[in-house]
């Protein structure tokens, strides 16, 4: 009988994605899932039964959806059939929703790689029973939501706790992240050293302040962004001895890094931006080594990585290159905008609804300061276009380069309506922002 019902789900979710399609009133990342465990609560603890290899999953503030979807991209370009849920729905419904349109009862998969939101990875291990969890960092994010950062390692601590067996792949220069699962086995990744061979500014934006568990705050020997780096304490704690030691080399348009482990070093570079992105590298090439991909295998690989959407996107609009990242807490929003081509034509669109989180405050966290010495004017937009356009205010940007344009089309349109095709556009959306952009 629950076979059958599985293959009931299966059936009319499909229907129900094609509905979707053909009305062409949702991207469909959630909804099928929605249905399903409406419908079928066990689906997923059935799904598994569709893998036959080991089963990832990734977590943390930032980067999940990149690191995942690099992880993904070595599989695949390597022959192994994967469930991946790829357009970064990753709350229970929308993992439903891949398993839901990608499964075919007379195959078999080899891996799957998932990306979780940090609240449901619980209720995910509630019904699969995953091999392996890459956490890449825990930041201050939608505080409505989340709470402090505590907290939301307390959620992730009790996924971790309802598998003895599963092995973590742990950023190593994350003091939250590092402490992670202590009666698992664990692996590290972290730098040891960053340079820098790029025109960008250096950040200057306030770190979290963590204390040791002895009760005094951390010391840095290196930091390298936000909490993020070599921490000790006089007591005697210190960051962990890493598996994969990274030696990253930032440049304006890739980065390069190099990666130490057992002795033997291998290089890498993928087109992608900035400090945080050579940490989503670094986690899925160190994710990759683990599972005995060579050197060759997974630089191959990243050779034709396309960016997540929003995430780091390169894209045209309107016959303009164009690049699109999201932003969404202080960390992360800060080292975006160490990134952001100062020339070019900049569209900042913030939201509040349920997925941004409420609480805006975070935008004065940020160090939009990076923006006072911008060319050409920069238009606000979003349900929160005036909250932005204030702060930027505050940050040093004369009153004359900030535009608001609330309607987020018109405002797209407005920056990319120059003649001059050699105008770069930089838009920096919210999640539901970002969206709507890919609805568009």
């Amino acid at each position: 009988m629950e076979r059958i019902k599985f293959y009931i789900s299966i059936f009319v979710a499909r229907i129900i994605a094609l509905i979707i399609k053909l009305v062409g009133r949702s991207s469909g990342t959630s909804f099928v899932g929605l249905f399903t465990l409406k419908f079928n609560p066990n689906f997923l603890h059935y799904c598994s039964k569709y893998i036959t290899g080991k089963k990832i999953s990734v977590t943390g503030t930032n980067g999940k959806t990149t690191t995942a979807g690099l992880i993904a991209q070595i599989f695949e370009a390597n022959g192994k059939k994967l469930i991946h849920n790829a357009q970064g729905a990753n709350m229970l419904t929308g993992i439903a929703n891949v398993f839901a349109k990608t499964i075919v009862p007379s195959k078999r998969y080899d891996n799957c790689v998932l990306e979780s939101d940090e609240a449901y990875l619980s209720k995910l291990y509630d019904y699969m029973n995953l091999d392996y969890l890459v956490v890449t960092n825990l930041f201050r994010d939608q505080l409505d939501r989340y709470g402090e950062l505590d907290t939301t390692a307390k959620k992730i601590q009790s996924a971790i706790d309802k598998n003895k067996n599963l092995t973590l792949i742990l950023n190593a220069d994350d003091p939250l992240v590092a402490n992670l699962g202590k009666e698992n086995k664990r692996i590290y990744y972290g730098f040891e050293n960053i340079e820098f061979v790029s025109s960008r500014t250096i950040s200057k934006a306030p770190a979290e302040m963590f204390n040791c568990i002895c009760g005094e705050p951390l010391k840095y020997s290196k930091r390298f962004y936000a909490q993020q780096g070599h921490y000790y304490c006089d007591c005697g704690y210190h960051r962990p001895e890493c598996d994969y030691v990274g030696y990253a080399r930032i440049f304006d348009d890739y980065v390069e890094i190099d990666v130490k482990h057992n002795n033997e070093t291998t290089n890498y570079r993928v087109d992608t931006i900035g400090l945080y992105n050579a940490y989503n590298v670094l986690a899925a090439v160190s994710t990759a080594l683990e599972f005995g991909y060579t050197q060759d295998e997974i630089q191959n690989a990243l050779q034709t990585y396309k960016a997540m959407f929003g995430r780091a996107e390169k894209t045209e609009i309107n016959s303009h290159k164009a690049i699109i990242q999201l932003i969404k807490n202080p960390a992360g929003a800060s080292e975006v905008l160490k990134t952001v081509d100062l020339n070019s034509n900049i569209l900042i669109a913030i939201n509040d609804n349920f997925a941004d989180g409420r609480d805006v405050s975070w935008l004065w966290d940020a160090e939009f300061e990076l923006l006072k010495d911008v060319e050409k004017p920069i238009f606000t937009s979003g349900i929160r276009a005036n909250d932005m356009a204030l702060r930027l205010k505050y940050a040093g940007v004369p009153s004359d380069k900030i535009r608001v344009i609330p309607d987020l089309f018109k405002a797209i349109d407005e920056i990319s309506n120059s003649t001059d095709n050699n105008e770069k556009i930089t838009i920096m959306p919210s999640y539901t922002a970002l969206l709507q952009i890919k609805n568009r």
